[in-house]
């Protein structure tokens, strides 16, 4: 797979009109981070948090015109790749500070009905890919003595729902992951942690209520209300930049005891 990216180093900076306000402070500064599937959607935000935080992002996506927009946006470097091709992480920058595992994709089907091989998909973008892009980058974080690993998992890396077989499989999976790597990487400095929301607004999420209403036979605004928030008891969905917001904070210097943990923002879902 060929892979492109953009060589110059301008300083981070918030996308002009972008959802993701400047903190008070350049918590990042001197930072670099890489985020996968920040073409748009929760890794958009967080790429535009994390260059307004003062890090020199690595834009990474296989939607190139997207991800070329927004690094020269935020002062990135875009890297154009399809993350379903599990070697081509070894074509991605090693020496960066903060990984944020976003990239996912979706099917709904009943498990009897389910394409094996969409499922082994997901499982390698949304498990092996992960992985791969830890082992790469690990090193240098212990080399350094200092790292922040975010994981966007979700509720259903916390709870099951029907149909969704292969995505809730690959959340427990990474789940698992976050944990193993916190335990092994605390002793570097290097903290793990993911991120749970409930429904966001995103491409993705707009896709699976066409998907669900062709399945339940239902029209898609009986999708939102009666089956993607019935368990929650916050009534709407949650916004990219909030997602944003937690995996700041999670990047930031006052968290460094924080590590194996799942931050839950799912509108109350898991309390039921």
């Amino acid at each position: 797979m060929e892979t492109s990216r953009r060589p110059d180093h301008q300083p981070a900076a918030a996308a002009s009109g972008g959802p993701a306000q400047a903190p008070a402070e350049p918590v990042l500064a001197g930072r670099t981070a890489l985020v996968t599937g920040a073409a748009s959607g929760i890794g958009r935000a967080c790429a535009q948090a994390l260059a307004a935080a003062g890090a020199h992002v690595h834009v990474v996506d296989r939607a190139g015109e997207a991800a070329e927009r927004l690094a020269k946006e935020i002062g990135g470097t875009p890297w154009v790749v399809d993350l379903s091709e599990p070697d081509v992480v070894d074509t991605l920058p090693a020496e960066v500070d903060v990984v944020v595992n976003n990239a996912g994709i979706q099917h709904v089907a009943p498990v009897h009905e389910f394409p094996p091989d969409r499922f082994a998909l997901i499982q390698r973008v949304m498990v092996e890919t992960p992985f791969r892009v830890l082992r790469r980058t690990l090193p240098g974080m212990y080399e350094r003595g200092w790292g922040r690993v975010v994981n966007i998992s979700s509720v259903h890396g916390l709870r099951a729902s029907p149909y969704k077989s292969a995505y809730v499989t690959a959340k427990h999976a990474l789940e698992g992951l976050s944990k193993v790597v916190a335990l092994e990487a605390a002793e570097h400095g290097v903290t793990s942690n993911c991120v749970c929301p409930g429904y966001v607004r995103t491409p993705l999420v707009e896709n699976q209520i066409a998907d669900q209403a062709r399945t339940h036979g239902i029209s898609e605004e009986e999708v939102v209300g009666r089956v993607m928030l019935e368990r929650s008891a916050i009534k709407r969905l949650i916004e990219p930049a909030d997602v944003a917001e937690a995996v700041l904070w999670l990047c930031g210097p006052r968290t460094g005891h924080i590590t194996g943990s799942s931050l839950s923002m799912d509108g109350g879902w898991t309390a039921n």
